[in-house]
């Protein structure tokens, strides 16, 4: 369990820190995601970019898991 916590803990530093890249990327802005903007509310669902983060991580997990 230690172990787990630890990896997650990186891979959330690891985001944090290439954020500025990863941003480039096109990530979080891509069609599908959902932005709604009123004059004093702004709510961002990113539904298209979970996806595909979440595809990556499981080809990453499978490949590295075993």
């Amino acid at each position: 369990m230690q172990k787990t916590l630890i990896i997650i803990g990186l891979l959330i530093l690891a985001t944090g820190l290439l954020w500025p890249v990863i941003s480039k990327l096109g990530l979080g802005r891509l069609p599908g995601d959902i932005i709604v903007r009123r004059e004093n509310f702004s709510f961002y669902f990113p539904i298209t970019t979970m996806v595909i983060v979440s595809i990556v991580l499981t080809v990453i997990f499978r490949l590295f898991g075993k």
